[in-house]
């Protein structure tokens, strides 16, 4: 099947050709004709599957085709989880409306609320926007979605996962109008809080799911070493990167203080290294990406903040140095490799605190790791063991008090025995038993 196929408009099929795409992937190839025929659509796709032109290329055909419901508020709103995966798409978005003339505007946190403001004010076409800060110029009226003709939601589970249900239905709350049309994707449709906001959010919906989330790309070599402590975590991240057998490398961490102790102990050893974590703000989160992907570094040290969204096509091993507390994250995380269907490597560092995650990666996958070692630097820690199953439980024994335990102790009482003959003419049992006085008749004498 080829682009041509989808009845786009030539100018989108020219923004094609010159991107070199010629041929949809999966998800595009199912999701697109649903955009197309303005119905809602529910989708899921593994990482890497070129979801984001199965949106933006609907999204232009119908800025292109129709007349705008409102001449001043967007038509198109596109909100993300996270400040990076915005820009790729933004980026994306710009090469598509470059020989239009559609304005693009893109609203992130961290950036300057008042240019916003009057970027806003400008009334672009497209907006696209992380939840947190867009909600709140919506909620000071910098702008309004009444007449916003399509919204889509990307990574709708992470941003979920974040905090961000409530932001989104403020967001649904003002652009509440049958005329619109709703496009959600997320990386799972087995999702309870997912399923919950899709009924709120999009009307009657089709369904589209390429390959589950738990499905490992083919491509990835995954390696699997045991480690004892943190120094020796250390010594096999040493021993790997020597090698020097990568092109790039993201390497992974649990917090932003681990990610800056990390990137500053491999710059020391001599490794052209730069660090991404969540408390950088906007513009040096920007400078840091743009040139690890231009090749300025050779190591990328980061959180989480960079699992998802990034399409870095150089980077070939990614290096778990802490396992992620939530099992579809290790997709997201191995998945920044092996790129347009390039070869990569993923290796993961499991010490006692990372067991219990990494046995959760093992039962998503559905998978049991075989243990990779390095010579000289094998591990003494083999696992824990799996806590025994709680059985049916036992009748809960009374409590012991003082008082019963007294009562234990103590010597036991003579038994008494009552009396219970009554011709004895004595008085027996608890309750006294008197005997019947004589009348006074038998007590006078006969005549």
């Amino acid at each position: 099947m080829q682009f041509t196929e989808f009845s786009l408009d030539a100018r989108l099929l020219q923004s094609l050709s010159h991107m070199g795409i010629t041929t949809p992937t999966e998800i595009q190839e199912m999701a697109i004709p649903v955009g197309l025929s303005g119905k809602d659509l529910m989708a899921s796709s593994k990482t890497g599957s070129g979801k984001t032109l199965a949106f933006l290329l609907p999204a232009m055909q119908r800025i292109i085709s129709t007349k705008a419901l409102s001449k001043r508020d967007p038509r198109v709103l596109i909100l993300l989880p996270t400040r990076e995966l915005a820009n790729q798409v933004y980026s994306q978005l710009r090469l598509l409306v470059a020989n239009t003339q559609y304005k693009a505007l893109k609203i992130l946190g961290g950036e300057n609320f008042n240019d916003q403001a009057k970027a806003l004010a400008r009334d672009p076409h497209f907006v696209v926007a992380t939840p947190g800060r867009l909600a709140d110029h919506l909620a000071q009226h910098h702008f309004h979605l009444n007449g916003l003709e399509l919204l889509i939601l990307d990574e709708a589970d992470r941003m979920l996962d974040l905090g961000f249900a409530d932001q989104l239905k403020a967001i649904n709350a003002a652009a509440d109008h049958k005329r619109r049309q709703t496009l959600m994707f997320s990386a799972t449709l087995n999702h309870n809080e997912i399923n919950e906001i899709a009924s709120e959010l999009l009307k009657d919906p089709k369904h589209v799911a390429v390959g589950a989330s738990n499905i490992e790309n083919q491509d990835i070599t995954q390696k699997i070493y045991l480690c004892d402590h943190l120094d020796h975590k250390e010594a096999l991240l040493q021993s790997i990167l020597k090698r020097g057998e990568q092109k790039q490398v993201i390497i992974f961490t649990a917090t932003r203080q681990d990610t800056d102790r990390l990137a500053k102990k491999l710059a020391e050893e001599g490794f052209n290294t730069a660090s991404l974590s969540g408390d950088l703000n906007q513009s040096a989160r920007n400078q840091i990406m743009d040139q690890f992907s231009r090749g300025m570094q050779d190591i990328l040290v980061t959180t989480d903040v960079a699992s998802r969204g990034l399409d870095l096509l150089n980077v070939s091993l990614v290096i778990n140095f802490d396992m992620p507390k939530f099992a579809e994250e290790y997709v997201h995380r191995i998945g920044r490799t092996a790129r347009a269907g390039a070869k990569g490597d993923a290796i993961s560092f499991v010490g006692p605190k990372d067991w219990v995650n990494f046995k959760q990666v093992q039962q998503f996958l559905s998978k049991t790791f075989e243990f990779s070692t390095i010579e000289g630097l094998k591990a003494k820690f083999t696992g824990l063991k799996d806590k025994p199953k709680a059985g049916k439980k036992s009748a809960a024994k009374p409590k012991r008090t003082k008082a019963s335990t007294k009562q234990k102790n103590a010597k036991p009482k003579a038994k008494v025995v009552k009396d219970k003959r009554f011709i004895t003419g004595i008085d027996i049992g608890d309750a006294p038993m008197l005997r019947k006085p004589k009348s006074k008749l038998q007590d006078t004498p006969e005549d």
